[in-house]
């Protein structure tokens, strides 16, 4: 006989979760990040950077360097447009995921191209598999149908089928956009675990009813229920456990 086991998760609470103000942006740091520092909350597996960043109309966080990370964005609201040292550039809207792979060393900036609405952003980092890689791009824009009511794939391996762009880790990522009632599952493998932002909405979550803002690490194998109990929009990691 087969026995539903669930993935054991932390909760946590919107209230909880780093919050930052510089006027022309808005920031909520998941994990020690800049000058948030919490030795007891540093990354889960190989995801090291969770920031969901709101830009004000027209704002620019200027070009910056980075090394050695997977540079992971998904864009939430509003008009995101980018720039990187390499070339690479374009406007992307909402549902759309990027990576770009920072290696040897790029720079790259994010401004919200419109001068009238904010733009709202989810940047992750990945720790890659192998240092000093070459400096690449790659996106896709997804729409709402695309993600409505199933898990929306948007993040693989490199070297594996299925949809979303691909990583140089062993990483993938999820979204979808929930009618009130509708259902999603997702099945933790061993060794492996992550984590899940209810980006709006309410949800039950393996037991615990969680609201917008709301977190939760899942640090075991085990079966990942959700069930929208309001109109939800989800983003769901799943890395091993290192």
């Amino acid at each position: 006989m087969t026995t539903h086991t669930q993935a054991p998760i932390t909760v946590r609470r919107d209230k909880d979760i780093f919050e930052t103000d510089g006027g022309w942006f808005h920031a909520r740091w998941h994990f020690s990040f800049d000058y948030y520092i919490d030795r007891h909350n540093t990354q889960i597996g190989w995801l090291r950077v969770f920031n969901h960043d709101t830009l004000r109309p027209g704002a620019v966080w200027p070009m910056h360097p980075h090394r050695d990370v997977e540079g992971i964005t998904y864009v939430v609201a509003g008009e995101f447009e980018h720039e990187d040292s390499a070339g690479g550039g374009g406007v992307l809207l909402p549902g759309a995921v990027q990576r770009l792979t920072l290696g040897s060393g790029a720079l790259h900036s994010e401004k919200n191209h419109s001068q009238t609405e904010e733009m709202q952003f989810i940047q992750m980092w990945i720790l890659p598999s192998e240092r000093n890689l070459e400096p690449s791009l790659e996106q896709k824009q997804y729409t709402e149908a695309d993600r409505h009511n199933r898990l929306l794939q948007i993040l693989r391996p490199g070297g594996t089928d299925g949809d979303g762009v691909t990583v140089h880790q062993d990483v993938r990522m999820f979204v979808a956009k929930l009618d009130a009632g509708a259902s999603v599952q997702h099945e933790f493998g061993d060794g492996r675990g992550g984590y899940f932002y209810l980006i709006d909405g309410a949800a039950d979550v393996n037991g615990e009813a969680l609201s917008k803002g709301d977190a939760a690490k899942i640090t075991g194998a085990g079966a990942f229920d959700v069930k929208a109990t309001a109109p939800s929009e989800l983003l769901l990691v799943d890395t091993p456990l290192v």
